[in-house]
């Protein structure tokens, strides 16, 4: 099933939200939304009863869909929305792909959590997407994630949640100083958490002391696998959040880390640098538990 979505109405659906809302309950197969360029002012919603579904924009900079909402913003109920009711696109299919998109938390720098895109789906592929907001941009909440060629910014745990999500030649940039990139919350007992593979990291014009991560939850477990780092990586890499057990509990791993941020003797000595052996363990398939993620 193809639906197309336009802003200028001369073909299909004028809003994302419609297009999806018009799948009639119980469709059997993929359905494939293909948005054309233009900036979509919409808060969006892929229910957990939709069919697998595919939102194909034409280019990740032409293709923008953006919402400006945050933990503090005013929901119907007349209550804060907090961080998990913030997001742009709110995603809770089984099966859901991104392709060739910009999705937006429009929010702004110092509005607290505002998340652009919200990831509660068993298997999500997001590739060639930006992902763009300050504090808490993306939201990993369950299943299996992979992304593929996105570009991640945001200053403050603006990777975060509970998934496993391999993160493909992607590129993470920090927009503020003394900032965190991930906050994972990975499960007791999961083998993976968050895998960077092949990646880069860059910072804005001064940007400096940016850790790789702190640990949401004790178990947290983020490794980072030829990862080239700019500047604004700070040596130490990691902090515990200001909870020292977590320095027992947490796994914090990196391997062949390039660039003036990749310090492995300045890193938090309760980190670990990988072995070549253990870093050859961390594949796509081996790390998605044998999913094998169409076009991968």
């Amino acid at each position: 099933m193809l639906i197309t979505v336009s802003k200028n109405g001369n073909e299909g659906y004028t809003s994302l939200q419609e297009a999806l809302d018009s799948i009639p309950q119980g469709h059997p197969s993929e359905v494939t939304i293909r948005i054309k360029p233009g900036i979509y002012e919409e808060k969006i919603t892929v229910d957990k009863a939709a069919p697998p579904i595919l939102l194909l924009g034409e280019d990740p900079h032409s293709t923008v869909i953006t919402w400006s909402d945050n933990a503090h913003t005013l929901g119907k109920d007349g209550e804060p929305l907090g961080t998990f009711r913030s997001g742009t696109l709110n995603v809770f299919a089984e099966g859901f792909t991104a392709e060739n998109l910009t999705i937006r938390n429009a929010s702004g720098p110092g509005t607290g959590q505002a998340v652009a895109a919200f990831v509660d789906a068993g298997q999500a592929v997001f590739r060639r997407v930006r992902l763009l907001g300050d504090q808490d941009t993306l939201y990993t909440g369950q299943g299996r994630q992979y992304y593929n060629e996105c570009y991640i910014e945001g200053d403050v745990d603006y990777i975060f949640g509970a998934a496993t999500a391999l993160f493909d030649h992607c590129h993470l940039h920090n927009k503020r100083s003394r900032g965190y990139i991930t906050a994972a919350s990975t499960p007791e007992g999961a083998p993976f958490g968050y895998v960077f593979l092949d990646c880069k990291i860059t910072g804005g014009e001064g940007v400096s002391e940016v850790y790789l991560g702190r640990p949401w939850r004790p178990f947290a477990h983020v490794a980072f696998i030829r990862t080239v780092m700019d500047g604004s990586v700070i040596g130490e890499g990691w902090h515990n959040w200001g909870q020292p057990d977590r320095e027992k509990s947490s796994r914090y791993e990196e391997f062949g880390s390039s660039g003036t941020g990749a310090n492995p003797a300045a890193r938090a000595p309760w980190s670990r640098q990988l072995t070549a052996e253990e870093a050859a363990e961390y594949r796509v398939l081996p790390v998605l538990d044998g999913w094998h993620p169409e076009g991968y």
